[in-house]
């Protein structure tokens, strides 16, 4: 379901509110709630709505939170999606530490690490497989979480994490694969200004290529959001 909203506040507005109520169900259902965080910019409105207005609404202990993709970088680099998530909102709620997982472990390799956080989440994930809610973002090109055009792990179906060099900024990555994220019971995207416009027309009403529009591939078997602000969307 596309949203559309006038500014990046009213849409970050209804993702914190679209986090509180999913958190809500799954703890009901199960006592726990699994989320996947996106990097960048995007998610900042909502976090700091989290750690306010919304904080006293959230079991923030029944929490356990993982990532959809990072820079294979120390927590400490300021490129890090978990450091600028702890810095920007987790270190202000009371999501115990043992059940956050970064995207990143000193001394090994990123692909050795890539096992490591999918063994993570066969063990905390329902099924093995199943996050509860799953936060995206869109570049200006299109990809989604390290889900880059013209990248051969747009195609992976056996993994559900991949880490790779990528060229183009020379430097690894690790990510969640596609399989994986569409297994989730939501997906939400969250998108803002006129630099996503000609992206989001391509992924959405566009014609199919994923090669070239990688968030294309994103197709849950549970429901998919896109919280978008009016910049955004100027296309549709």
């Amino acid at each position: 379901m596309l949203n559309i909203y006038k500014d990046k506040e009213e849409a970050s507005r209804a993702a914190a509110q679209h986090f509180v109520e999913k958190a809500r169900i799954a703890v009901e259902e199960s006592d726990k709630f699994t989320v996947a965080l996106t990097g960048g910019s995007s998610p900042a409105g909502m976090y700091k709505l989290l750690i306010s207005e919304f904080k006293d609404q959230v079991a923030w202990e029944k929490l356990y939170i993982f990532w959809c993709d990072e820079r294979w970088v120390p927590i400490s680099d300021e490129r890090s999606n978990a450091g600028n998530a702890f810095d920007d909102f987790l270190n202000e709620v009371p999501v115990p530490k043992d059940q956050i997982f970064p995207m990143w472990k000193e001394g090994v390799s990123a692909e050795a690490y890539a096992k490591e956080y999918e063994a993570v989440l066969e063990e905390v994930l329902k099924d093995g497989n199943t996050f509860d809610l799953i936060f995206l973002g869109m570049g200006d090109d299109g990809h989604t979480a390290s889900l880059f055009p013209g990248e051969k792990v747009i195609y992976e179906q056996d993994k559900k994490v991949a880490a790779y060099f990528l060229q183009a900024q020379d430097m690894q990555r690790i990510t969640l694969t596609a399989p994986l994220i569409n297994a989730a019971k939501s997906v939400a995207f969250i998108a803002f200004g006129s630099k996503k416009a000609d992206a989001l027309f391509e992924v959405i009403k566009g014609e199919k290529n994923i090669e070239k529009y990688p968030s294309q591939i994103i197709d849950p078997k549970g429901e998919l959001m896109w919280f978008v602000d009016k910049d955004a969307a100027s296309r549709i």
